[in-house]
């Protein structure tokens, strides 16, 4: 009896021992799907859009130290377009994105320097002052959406381009998206940040009130308020959305009350092959807040090819 017990007991604890190997295998399977599924691997990518990351190192990887660029410290140029002469800034070198502040900023302010720094290391970076803002001049012409958009297309024609990679926050995201409909030759690929189709929508609420209320107080800057006029005259791109066929990512904070992850997601859902990124407790325009969050994903999506014949391991 006793080595019968003692058998049983040896036969219990086998089975046991082959129970919880199998669990470790089967755990140590799923991390690995899970980390190549995500895009995690180590070391440099196959099949890569981007002619700026030949030496592209995935993000999962981590940059250190982290690079930075100096805004005030980097002279301001000029190009004039439409009537207007608009400043700008260049940092970095390689394949171009044109970045598009956001409602009533400056690219003095508005850009957080270690996320601009992240993405210089593969691109050249322009950001710009819109019309009527910062060190551009602006002339009476009625302020829309279309507007500022068709000025984004003048000056990457008159940087030289004939289209560049676009990255819009906040009001530059309503302008990217309009700079896409309106001029889709000059547009490659498109990173929409705290974006929405309207102003007018539920989900914006605070935002239209924001924007009235600026557009209403004189003692606003004059940019500013033409700024507000025209997010409030602009009909939204919502029916335009679904013709959309260019590569885009849309960046939102699951705290932003502004333009709400609600939006980002309806969005999405009318871009067919569009990225929806949402960082958990992360507020209005994100990137100034997460810049290498923000930047790795970026520079993740833009080298990332997404057009078949997919790269092969």
């Amino acid at each position: 009896m006793k080595l019968h017990n003692d058998l049983c007991i040896n036969q219990s604890e086998v089975a046991l021992s082959m129970h919880k190997t199998l669990v470790s295998i089967l755990a140590i399977a799923a991390t690995i799907w899970f980390v190549l599924s995500s895009g995690c691997m180590t070391g440099t990518q196959n099949g890569l859009a981007s002619q700026s990351c030949p030496d592209y190192v995935n993000p999962c990887q981590g940059m250190t130290p982290v690079p930075s660029v100096s805004i005030n410290g980097t002279p301001i140029q000029y190009a004039d377009v439409n009537g207007v002469r608009l400043a700008y800034r260049v940092f970095g070198s390689g394949e171009p994105i044109l970045m598009l502040n956001g409602f009533g900023a400056t690219m003095d302010h508005f850009y957080n320097e270690s996320f601009l720094g992240i993405l210089a290391t593969h691109y050249q970076v322009y950001i710009y002052d819109h019309r009527g803002m910062g060190y551009s001049s602006d002339n009476d012409a009625p302020p829309t959406m279309s507007l500022y958009s068709d000025d984004a297309a003048a000056l990457i024609s008159a940087l030289g381009y004939e289209s560049m990679n676009v990255y819009g926050a906040s009001m530059g995201s309503s302008i990217g998206q309009q700079l896409v409909i309106d001029h889709p030759l000059r547009v490659r690929k498109l990173i929409l940040e705290s974006a929405t189709y309207s102003v007018r929508i539920p989900e914006t609420r605070l935002l239209f009130e924001l924007i009235q209320a600026t557009a209403l107080n004189a003692s606003e800057p004059a940019g500013a308020r033409r700024e507000a006029e025209a997010n409030l005259v602009w009909n939204g791109t919502w029916d335009d959305l679904s013709g959309i066929n260019k590569s885009v990512m849309l960046l939102v904070g699951t705290d932003d009350i502004l333009t709400p992850q609600s939006a980002a997601v309806q969005i999405a859902g009318q871009i067919d092959g569009s990225w929806l990124v949402r960082f958990k407790g992360e507020p209005h325009v994100g990137s100034r807040f997460a810049p290498v969050e923000y930047g790795e994903i970026t520079l993740d999506f833009l080298c990332r090819n997404e057009s078949p014949p997919y790269a092969t391991v």
